[in-house]
């Protein structure tokens, strides 16, 4: 995607788009030709576009922390740019970090601490859809302190900053990092504020390809008015769902590969879609990792099922395919979705006969370039046991009588008018606790995030999860009918966390709750998400 940063939004409103006057999801997948109203020759061909990843952010400094461990500092600002992604010469305004969409991925070790620094220089009110463009960035999958955990009413405005502080102390992971204000969260996922964080450690680095072979993929979908600016539609805060997926923000690419193994962490970004991603030979790939990092052991799927923010790591191996041999990478959709045309196809992969790489960039041999492993990594939440559990906690996704997504029985406004004092549930420190989840909300899907802590999938409607989501999760699928049961252990931190769905327009209309870990009755709060370190002056200027 070719974006100037220098680029700014057209001035004005514009109402959002109806999807060809399709009724919301309310049972099967809901089927139409498009959502957009780009003229036929502005609109993206599938497979004509070259696949690209997003640059890497490299810390503008490192150093020692006071704790003796690497200290490595970034920064990034947030700001409008345009992207080339429709065709005929149209632009498409975006809001990203550092002006492009999807913003730059960071590669941080287990055990280097970093620092974030945000600047937030967006225009003060978005030109297309009039609300404030106030920001929260949350590192999604750290186990932050609540300050730097991107708390939906810790905003950063307009010409402030605020500097996050990451520990990196879990194991290898794919993380990302988003935008989380309150009540514009999807609007502001949607024009681009979004990017992946890869934590890399030695059992990740000696078992999977790392380098040229380690790929980010982000699928996001879109739709777009007829002068090539993106189109908001959440049919009255239900969702949004795009008739253009987006491959780190180019219309279904096409990557070249060699004859050989490739690890891909796919991110499902969009902010409603879920997709059912199967490879069109009809070969099984390999899940090795999930949201929290490594499975116990690796499982092979021809398709699974991928809600927005999960993260799944996927072995495709391209050996067994002649050079010019083209493999698609298919979306075969889940219920309660809206497909048009081309939704369901995602990207295209060409088979070359170019040389294989089977040595490391240091010249050693890559023992990965041709093995799937089977026998992973245990991480110690998935080697919880149910009997740890103090107690087991129930609530229930669903809309109310008035017609508000709830999470449990509270909304965000009512949490907000408490002071932010009622929560969930309070466990203690180190506590272990069973989670119930049940989806009463009929004709609809709920991708439940828990921020701070990983867990563990126990059971699906009284069954064994599936699979591929035998791994450590933060977030969990909760389809229509289904109750999931959920295995955790609260911590490394005290402090208020978020529980919410990922369906964002679902989030912000006021799908999420939150939960104080460690906290007796009245105690101060020293890590505090709003108060304990708020957002400052920016000392850099606009030029």
């Amino acid at each position: 995607m070719q974006v100037s940063r220098r680029g700014l939004f057209q001035a004005g409103a514009v109402a959002g788009l109806g999807a060809a006057g399709f009724a919301v999801p309310l049972g099967g997948a809901v089927q139409g030709r498009s959502a957009s109203t780009l003229r036929d020759s502005n609109f993206p061909r599938p497979y004509a576009s070259p696949f690209v990843r997003p640059p890497v952010l490299e810390p503008y400094e490192r150093t020692v922390g006071t704790d003796g461990r690497p200290l490595h500092k970034y920064q990034v600002t947030q700001t409008a740019g345009v992207a080339s992604i429709v065709r005929g010469g149209l632009l498409t305004p975006v809001m990203g970090f550092n002006g492009i969409f999807p913003g730059p991925t960071i590669h941080v070790d287990k055990g280097t601490r970093t620092e974030l620094v945000v600047r937030n220089r967006l225009p003060v009110v978005h030109p297309q859809w009039g609300y404030r463009t106030d920001t929260s960035t949350h590192l999604h999958g750290s186990a932050s302190l609540p300050q730097y955990d991107g708390y939906a009413n810790d905003l950063t405005y307009r010409g402030y900053r605020k500097t996050y502080k990451y520990p990196n102390s879990q194991p290898a992971r794919t993380l990302w990092y988003h935008d989380h204000a309150v009540h514009h969260t999807a609007q502001n996922a949607y024009s681009g504020l979004a990017a992946q964080y890869l934590l890399h450690d030695e059992g990740e680095r000696e078992l999977l390809p790392q380098g040229e072979f380690d790929v980010p993929v982000t699928v996001t979908d879109a739709m777009f008015d007829s002068s090539g600016r993106l189109a908001y539609d959440d049919n009255t805060h239900s969702g949004l769902w795009g008739d253009v997926v987006l491959v780190n923000g180019v219309a279904w690419p096409v990557m070249k590969v060699q004859r050989r193994v490739y690890r891909f962490r796919i991110l499902n970004a969009s902010i409603s879609r879920s997709y059912r991603f199967t490879l069109s030979t009809g070969d099984a790939m390999t899940i090795v990792a999930t949201d929290g990092g490594l499975m116990p052991v690796a499982r092979q799927v021809v398709s699974y099922r991928h809600a927005g923010a999960e993260r799944y790591e996927v072995l495709i191996d391209f050996s067994k395919y002649a050079p010019g041999t083209r493999v698609e990478l298919r979306n075969l959709s889940n219920e309660n979705n809206r497909d048009y045309d081309h939704t369901r196809k995602v990207m295209a992969f060409d088979v070359t006969d170019q040389p294989v790489t089977t040595t490391r960039p240091d010249g050693t041999p890559d023992p990965t370039w041709n093995r799937i492993p089977t026998t992973l990594v245990s991480s110690d939440v998935m080697s919880l046991q149910s009997s740890e559990s103090k107690r087991t906690r129930r609530m229930r996704v669903k809309k109310n009588s008035a017609g508000v997504w709830t999470i449990g029985e509270q909304t965000w406004h009512e949490i907000v008018e408490s002071n932010f004092t009622k929560v969930f549930a309070n466990p203690g420190l180190g506590d272990v606790e069973i989670w119930e989840i049940e989806n009463s909300s009929g004709g609809w899907f709920h991708p439940v995030h828990l921020h701070l802590v990983d867990f563990q999938i126990l059971s699906r409607n009284g069954r064994p999860p599936f699979d591929y989501e035998r791994g450590p999760k933060d977030v969990v699928y909760v389809g229509e009918g289904e109750t999931v049961r959920l295995l955790m252990k609260f911590g490394p931190h005290r402090g208020k966390y978020m529980i919410h769905c990922h369906n964002l327009p679902h989030e912000d209309h006021d799908m999420m709750s939150q939960f104080s870990v460690g906290l007796a009755a009245g105690q101060v709060d020293e890590n505090d998400p709003i108060a304990a370190d708020p957002c400052v002056l920016d000392d850099v200027q606009d030029d």
